[in-house]
């Protein structure tokens, strides 16, 4: 068990670190290469912040643990909207001045109803994974369109001054490639670990998934986003959340569906979806504004971060009794 729990840690701290050098060499490789900072924050960030969870996940399913990977996915999303958006704003308040997070709210709280969907029937098959992946293809080309024609959009500007305009395309490269490397070493480790503290504890590796491996995967996510509200950057705070969540659902959790396909834990139709869906529509009336600039205050923070604590709370008292 104790070895086990090193190599959740171990595999975490990795994965934190070779995800920043991954999305540093891609964003300065972009930048490179002539690619607009709009572009590059929309899609090679958005991409690069899920890259963790998505390789995870892939280990997951390719090593037989879908709940696993089912669970990284739904978690990461709920901790990137509870934890992350809900400690930030508490800190910080932010404000939504972005027309193109505007567009992407709902595009968000339309994916998380299409996810709950196609896993009503209680099993993810290749039929769901394919429709999460030609969505994700539709996703992607929105988001090129929107570069090309929102250059003059508030959250571009923000982009621009987190890209790393100094380095040269052969470090670049490097980073890319190291970066990589280790996140698909780090990847093996951590779900190598979780299964194992899985089988050890007798609880299946959904939970697992839901907790310490959504948490985790999630870190990056929590550092950029403080880091970007305590600049004045509250469009890329809450942007880099979007775009992770939307990533998650389309990219992270059609792999179970593509490469394991079947059913899932009837807990996870009852219990954590509903979970989700209530923290991205309460994100999307929050954050939308109707007609004026949306905003996410010190006490909507406090409610979303309560509202995480409680989840996890719930699952942790799951995992006892069980």
């Amino acid at each position: 068990m104790l070895l086990f729990s090193i190599a959740i840690l171990v595999g975490l701290i990795i994965l934190v670190w070779s995800a920043d050098r991954f999305i540093s060499g891609a964003a300065a490789l972009a930048d490179n290469l002539g690619v607009s900072p709009m572009l590059i924050g929309l899609t090679v960030v958005g991409l690069g912040t899920s890259a963790p969870e998505v390789l995870v996940s892939t280990m997951a399913a390719m090593s037989g643990n879908p709940g696993l990977a089912i669970g990284n996915a739904i978690g990461s999303n709920i901790a990137n909207i509870g934890l992350i958006l809900g400690f930030t704003a508490l800190l910080i308040p932010l404000s939504v001045h972005s027309s193109v997070l505007k567009r992407e709210y709902p595009i968000l709280l339309a994916v998380t109803l299409l996810c709950l969907l196609l896993m009503w029937d209680g099993e993810l098959n290749q039929f769901d994974g394919a429709v999460l992946a030609i969505t994700l293809v539709g996703v992607l080309g929105w988001m090129i369109y929107t570069a090309k024609t929102g250059a003059a959009d508030p959250i571009a500007g923000e982009f621009d001054a987190e890209i790393p305009h100094d380095i040269p395309t052969r470090k670049a490269i490097i980073l890319l490639l190291v970066g990589l490397a280790f996140l698909l070493l780090s990847s093996r480790l951590l779900v190598w670990g979780a299964t194992n503290v899985a089988i050890a504890l007798g609880v299946s590796d959904v939970i697992i998934g839901l907790t310490i491996v959504a948490i985790g995967t999630s870190l990056p996510e929590l550092a950029a986003s403080i880091t970007s509200a305590m600049k004045g950057e509250d469009d890329l705070a809450i942007g880099n959340v979007i775009g992770s969540n939307l990533y998650n659902m389309l990219a992270v959790l059609s792999i179970p569906g593509l490469v394991a396909p079947g059913p899932y834990a009837p807990e996870v139709l009852t219990r954590d979806l509903p979970v989700m869906l209530g923290l991205t529509l309460f994100l999307f009336f929050m954050g939308y504004g109707f007609g004026k600039p949306g905003r996410i205050n010190r006490l909507e923070g406090a409610i979303l971060l309560l509202a995480f604590v409680g989840y996890q709370s719930f699952l942790f008292f799951t995992l006892v009794n069980t």
